[in-house]
């Protein structure tokens, strides 16, 4: 069973599939290529949130704040600041031409979802990296944005963070709810 196999049995996706995503144009506007596991995400689910909790970001969405365009520039902005004022960056990007995308984040937190993305390196060989948005602090997950993602969902992710979710919220029944059905109507 593969990782988006056991995703969907958990947590069911839309019964209406998603609007395509023109793959070619939303690379060529990050100008980098995207994970394929992140692309098989978006194609089954969309925009949207999971759980209450962790919203994926996709290309070209209504929404800015679920557009994974509009959050890269933004992020990189935000972080550029950041680190220009002493914060420090996570030991990845220390590396020349390492940088870090956008692929989710968590609701209420201020927290993101990054892939670690390396010079040379394939986009499929991208992990993933947990910025907690109001502070200085990275957790690195040597995995892919759809296994990390079942993991947190299933309980089974070793990270000190989504606490909300483990603690409060502990779904028994995981739900995945468009960006229309929880924003409203988009203008698409």
């Amino acid at each position: 069973m593969t990782a988006l196999d056991a995703l969907v049995r958990l947590c069911p996706p839309p019964a209406v599939p998603p609007p395509a995503v023109d793959w070619a144009q939303a690379e060529r506007a990050l100008g980098t290529a995207l994970p394929s596991d992140y692309k098989q995400l978006v194609e089954a689910y969309g925009d949207g949130i999971f759980d209450e909790t962790i919203w994926l970001l996709v290309p070209d969405s209504a929404y800015d704040d679920c557009d994974l365009h509009a959050q890269t520039v933004e992020r990189e902005e935000i972080l550029t600041d950041l680190w220009e004022m002493g914060e420090d960056k996570p030991a990845g990007l220390l590396e020349a031409g390492a940088r870090v995308l956008p692929w989710a984040f968590e609701e209420g937190t201020g927290a993101f979802l990054y892939w670690l993305a390396r010079p040379g390196q394939h986009p499929d060989q991208w992990t993933v990296l947990y910025n907690e948005g109001r502070g200085p602090l990275w957790e690195a997950h040597d995995t892919g944005c759809l296994a990390f993602l079942l993991a947190v969902l299933a309980g089974t992710a070793e990270t000190d963070y989504f606490g909300h979710f483990y603690e409060v919220l502990k779904p028994t029944d995981h739900r995945f709810e468009t960006a229309d059905e929880t924003l409203g109507a988009s203008r698409r």
